[in-house]
C-alpha cells in the first residue's frame, strides 16, 4: 500500500471522487467509516487518500473552511450566481436564497447576470448593486464581460451555481475555450435548461483560479438548499446591515414589530421589496426548522 498522501477532489460522481495530488489524479471510493460520521466528501475538499493496486480510497476529509449542501462543494473563496432576464427568467428569489446561504457562511457573492446581449436586466442589475453584491453583465454570444469575470475570480477558488438554462458552461467555456464543455439548449416550451451539468467538476483556469461548475436548479429545488436559522437570518442580507441595532425593540424580527429600522427603509426605497420579500419567505421557511434538527 502507498504511504497516505494529500490531495484536493476535483470530481465527485456516482460515489466516486478524482482527487489531485502533487502525483497526478487519483480516482477513489470513500471509506464506509466516512459513511457512518455522516461525512460526504465534496468536489473541493482537501482529502487524505492511500492508494493499494492502482485503486484509491478517501480516508479523511481534513477540516473545512466551508461548505454546502446545493451546490455541493467545499472550500469555496466565493460564489458566482448566474441570473438572466430572458430564457430563462431568474427569480430573485432563488439569487437571493443562494446569496443568503452564502451570506451566513461569511462567503462573498457575486452576480453574473448573463444573456445582457439579448436583455440588459437592469432591473436585476439595480437590485443586486444596490444590495451591495457585485454584478458582472456577459454573454456568452459576444464575450461581453468575459474578461472583467475572469478579472474578479483570478487567484480564487471560485463556485458558478445559478438555475437552470443561465449558461454558466458556455460562460466557462467562454474563460477556457480549451475545456469544450457541454452546453444545453433551452427548452422554449419550458424555460428551463436540460441539466447539461449533472455533476460537480473543478476546472483550473490557470493563474491559481479554480472553478467549479455545478447542476442548474430549478425553484422547486430550493428545499434541498442549506437552512439558516432565523435568528441569524437578517445577517445574511448585507444590505440590512446598516440598519440593524436601530429597531425599537432588540429582538426585532423585520416583520411586523412597531418601530423597525429595516422596514423603515424598505418604504424609504433604500432596501429594495424583493430583497425585503425573500427576507421574509427565508424567515418563514426558517421558522419551522428547530435548531436541534441542524445538529
Amino acid at each position: 500500500m502507498d504511504k497516505e498522501r494529500t490531495g484536493r477532489i476535483i470530481r465527485s460522481i456516482s460515489g466516486f471522487y478524482d482527487v489531485q495530488t502533487a502525483d497526478g489524479v487519483v480516482s477513489c471510493r470513500a471509506r464506509g467509516i466516512l459513511r457512518k460520521e455522516n461525512c460526504t466528501p465534496l468536489t473541493g475538499d482537501l482529502v487524505s487518500i492511500t492508494v493499494e493496486r492502482g485503486k484509491g480510497m478517501v480516508e479523511k476529509v481534513l477540516p473545512r473552511r466551508n461548505s454546502f449542501v446545493r451546490p455541493a462543494v467545499a472550500n469555496v473563496d466565493a460564489l458566482v450566481v448566474f441570473a438572466a432576464n430572458v430564457n430563462p427568467v431568474t427569480e430573485p428569489f432563488l439569487i437571493d436564497r443562494v446569496a443568503a446561504i452564502a451570506g451566513d457562511q461569511e462567503v462573498p457573492v457575486y452576480l453574473c447576470v448573463n444573456k445582457c446581449d439579448l436583455d440588459p436586466a437592469t432591473d436585476l442589475v439595480r437590485i443586486y448593486r444596490n444590495a451591495g453584491i457585485p454584478v458582472i453583465c456577459t454573454s456568452a454570444e459576444t464575450g461581453e464581460g468575459v474578461a472583467e469575470l475572469r478579472a474578479l475570480i483570478r487567484g480564487k477558488l471560485v463556485a458558478f451555481t445559478g438555475n437552470s438554462g443561465v449558461g454558466k458552461s458556455s460562460i466557462l467555456n467562454r474563460l477556457a475555450p480549451e475545456l469544450n464543455l457541454a452546453t444545453g439548449e433551452v427548452s422554449e416550451r419550458l424555460g428551463r435548461g436540460r441539466h447539461t451539468t449533472r455533476h460537480v467538476e473543478l476546472y483550473s483556469l490557470g493563474e491559481d483560479t479554480y472553478v467549479a461548475d455545478t447542476p442548474g436548479f430549478s425553484s422547486f429545488d430550493t428545499d434541498q438548499m442549506d437552512v439558516i436559522l432565523k435568528e441569524n437570518l437578517q445577517y445574511a442580507f448585507p444590505d440590512f446591515g446598516r440598519y440593524l441595532g436601530r429597531c425599537r425593540f432588540d429582538d426585532c424580527t423585520h416583520r411586523k414589530e412597531p418601530g423597525c429600522a429595516v422596514r423603515a427603509a424598505v418604504e424609504a426605497g433604500e432596501i429594495e421589496q424583493t430583497r425585503y420579500e425573500s427576507y421574509l419567505k427565508l424567515y418563514e421557511k426558517a421558522s419551522q426548522i428547530n435548531e436541534w434538527e441542524l445538529k
